[in-house]
């Protein structure tokens, strides 16, 4: 979308909130940002959207690129948590016999 066009249509009606400023992307109540931490003082990151007006396909980018380090220090890796699942839903034959 960075480039114009719209992955999911092709078309180039793509518009971009990159150029609001960084108050106007979080929303009066941060609703267009991502948690850094949580906790009391949580820290978030506002977002840089993209938008289709043909099809409404939206993308989102972290808007200050300083923060994604952040984000890799504070959150689990996806490959990680899909590890963590498939262990999880493992069933032994012994476990079978529970059934």
């Amino acid at each position: 979308m960075k480039s114009g066009i719209c992955p999911k249509c092709g078309s180039k009606d793509v518009y971009a909130g990159s150029t609001l400023p960084p108050r106007g992307k979080a929303g009066p109540h941060e609703v267009n940002t991502v948690p850094i931490t949580a906790g009391v003082l949580p820290s978030v990151v506002a977002l840089d959207n993209y938008v289709c007006v043909n099809c409404g396909y939206v993308e989102s980018y972290i808007s200050d690129p300083a923060k994604l380090q952040k984000i890799a220090d504070h959150w689990p890796r996806v490959e990680e948590l899909l590890k963590e699942e498939k262990e999880q839903a493992k069933v032994t034959p012994s476990q079978l016999n529970d059934f």
